[in-house]
């Protein structure tokens, strides 16, 4: 399947590319994984927005890279895939234009990411490695992962 990627920090987010990021997340994280928390949680106006489109626009995966905190390094988060998309290596074609943001913006792929515990080892396919053990996030069962520089 061709994808199309789009990466725009928030100011350059139009309206309609807004909702569809906040459509597929909620989606995914409230009603799919029946999960309440604070999806608008007031991070998305200083982070960079991945999004990955069919060719007839249809929105199929997102995910956001928060800047870092001084003496920390960029964590990369809300990495959503549509449920009807999953299983055609959408993931982790996502996962790799992140890593392909974060050295084209910070000059390293070295980053951070709160996993859930189940995905521990899909992201360690990208080269993250755990971080201390598991700890609930929002009724989830997660676990820290960090990624050295290449």
């Amino acid at each position: 399947m061709e994808i199309r990627w789009r990466t725009k920090p928030f100011h350059a987010l139009t309206v309609e590319e807004f909702h569809d990021l906040l459509r597929l997340r909620v989606d995914i994280f409230v009603v799919e994984q029946n999960c309440v928390y604070p999806e608008l949680d007031g991070l998305d106006p200083t982070a960079l927005h991945l999004m990955g489109y069919a060719l007839d626009g249809t929105l199929l995966a997102c995910a956001r890279i928060l800047l870092p905190e001084p003496g920390d390094v960029p964590h990369i988060g809300r990495v959503a895939v549509r449920m009807d998309q999953r299983g055609h290596g959408i993931a982790s074609a996502l996962m790799q234009q992140a890593l392909d943001e974060l050295l084209k913006h910070y000059g390293s792929r070295r980053s951070a990411l709160a996993a859930q515990a189940h995905l521990e080892l899909f992201y360690a396919r990208f080269g993250f490695k755990r971080e201390g053990p598991d700890y609930l996030l929002d009724g989830i069962p997660h676990v820290d992962m960090h990624r050295e520089a290449d």
